[in-house]
């Protein structure tokens, strides 16, 4: 279906029951592209002026107008309770459980995604607004806590496992940013003062995907689809689905790598 929709190659396993419902809401509105103008059509030449040169204030006494308006609204009902409510609530309402998906805190910022990575704890350091820096630590983490000694922090790049659930805390420092990447067909607004989750299962890696569309150097790329500043074209993220072994490796170098920089700061 992504090929007539024009969309973007899926690369999560809940992308084609989107696809599926953009699918028939354009099917529905062609119909009615149709229905409609036909119908202007053919009043246009029904009712010319040539043919009724005395205006009939009568007007149209048939109810084949009402019958039509009465299915359209059938139609979006269906669309409405039928497809979008029950997708909603999966989305929303069935979240993985916790041990059985990567968490992390991904929090928006002018004009940049900050990544936060609980470790292999699955415990998120403390964070402290005292401790805030923009350029050595801007999510503001202290590092003297024991359960950040294995957190992992990322600027604009987000690595993830294939093939297992995703949860995404989202946040935002400043203003109201969007979260979105258009393979993984997620897109939610990250707004100051909340924590909004969201879940996905990425089941196609970026290797595969430069493969599979010969294109050597595809990224997904993390979009805001929000106009949150004069520097809103530059707020650009990277997401990087591994193998579950690339996976693991990744994060044991991190871990590594933070935990020296954090014994010599000054190396």
């Amino acid at each position: 279906m992504t090929d007539w929709l024009g969309l973007p190659p899926l690369a999560t396993t809940h992308g084609g029951q989107i696809d599926g419902l953009i699918g028939w809401i354009h099917v529905f509105m062609l119909i009615l592209f149709i229905g409609w103008g036909g119908f202007i059509a053919y009043a246009l030449i029904r009712f010319r002026r040539s043919r009724h040169p005395v205006a009939n204030y009568a007007g149209v006494t048939s109810h084949r107008s009402t019958y039509l308006e009465i299915g359209v609204a059938v139609v979006e009902a269906v669309l409405l309770f039928g497809f979008a409510i029950p997708m909603w609530a999966a989305r929303v309402d069935d979240i993985p459980p916790r041990n059985e998906a990567l968490l992390m805190q991904v929090t928006a910022e002018q004009f940049a995604w900050n990544v936060h990575y609980a470790g292999p704890d699955g415990v998120f350091g403390r964070t402290d607004i005292k401790l805030l820096d923009l350029q050595s630590n801007p999510l503001g983490l202290d590092r003297t806590d024991p359960a950040a000694k294995d957190d992992v922090t990322t600027l604009n790049q987000l690595y993830l496992p294939v093939n297992k659930p995703v949860i995404v805390r989202l946040r935002s420092k400043d203003v109201i940013h969007s979260f979105g990447v258009p393979e993984f067909r997620v897109k939610q607004d990250a707004v100051p003062g909340l924590t909004i989750p969201i879940w996905f299962v990425p089941n196609v890696t970026t290797a595969d995907m430069r493969t599979r569309l010969g294109k050597p150097e595809f990224q997904y790329e993390i979009a805001c689809a929000q106009l949150c500043g004069l520097g809103h074209y530059r707020m650009r993220g990277f997401v990087t689905v591994q193998t579950a072994e690339e996976f693991q490796k990744w994060m044991e170098e991190k871990i590594k790598e933070q935990a020296e920089a954090a014994a010599d700061p000054f190396k």
